[in-house]
């Protein structure tokens, strides 16, 4: 319904004029005590605080998933299945590892994925930099715990991109499309 002109507030100027209409949710809306007030944030933050120890086990599921996913590729070779399920395991490791703790585990997950969207021919890809790639992930949701393994961590996922994108752009030396892609800029954990 609209507001009548006497709701409508008009402030002139001389180069412009204001507009200001009612807020006609004033009329529902329930002020709180500051000792109520809701956050949101810090819900959220708790909610994961009581979730963290669950963190290490989920992790150590999408890695078994991983290497599962791995050995049949092993077993039967690269079919549409197989790469399809090694793919959502390592970005489903990509999506989840940072938040639940383990960031150099989803700079490697991402490796892996960009060699399975990038390369050409998965069956040609050699199979120690896809295995390297599964070591990799899972030595770092085992090995966690220990202070001095997060920065051998770091250096490994680095290695190992490094690797990767040295692979793909000399497989890719004649698909540009892909070139770009490959060299664009991506997860790179800190120290």
């Amino acid at each position: 319904m609209p507001n009548s002109k006497s709701d409508i507030e008009i402030q002139k100027f001389a180069d412009h004029h204001v507009i200001t209409q009612p807020n006609p949710l004033r009329k529902v809306m329930r002020r709180m005590a500051d000792d109520e007030i809701d956050d949101p944030v810090a819900r959220a933050e708790k909610a994961l605080a009581d979730l963290s120890g669950e963190f290490r086990h989920w992790m150590e599921v999408e890695v078994e998933r991983l290497a599962a996913a791995h050995a049949i590729i092993l077993k039967d070779g690269f079919t549409k299945t197989a790469r399809d399920e090694l793919f959502r395991a390592a970005h489903d490791i990509k999506g989840d590892a940072v938040t639940f703790g383990f960031p150099p585990a989803a700079a490697v997950a991402e490796s892996l994925c960009r060699i399975i969207e990038h390369a050409p021919d998965l069956s040609r890809v050699p199979s120690d930099l896809i295995a390297h790639h599964i070591n990799a992930v899972q030595a770092i949701v085992h090995q966690h715990t220990k202070l001095d393994s997060i920065s051998m961590s770091n250096e490994l996922s680095r290695r190992l991109r490094g690797v990767a994108d040295e692979y793909l752009a000399r497989v890719n030396r004649d698909r540009p499309e892909h070139l770009e892609a490959i060299m664009a800029p991506s997860i790179v954990p800190a120290d």
